[in-house]
């Protein structure tokens, strides 16, 4: 599963709203973590959601990095 973004348009407004999206994101993929965790799923598929999340959390970070240099 890949993060898409999804607002294009330009502002502050839509930056949170897009960390927003993101962080909901994160949350469904940590969970869902959890639950293969729990039920012993294989590793491959679980190294692949945790490398998904990180990146997600990349993209976080960068789109928060962007609202600080636009300050």
């Amino acid at each position: 599963m890949r993060a898409q973004r999804v607002w294009k348009e330009g502002g502050a407004d839509s930056r949170h709203a897009e960390i927003e999206q993101l962080h909901f994101q994160l949350t469904a993929f940590n969970n869902r973590i959890a639950e293969l965790e729990k039920k012993h799923t294989e590793s491959s598929m679980i190294e692949t959601l945790k490398a998904s999340a990180i990146v997600l959390a990349q993209q976080i970070d960068e789109v928060r990095c962007s609202l600080t240099v636009k300050k």
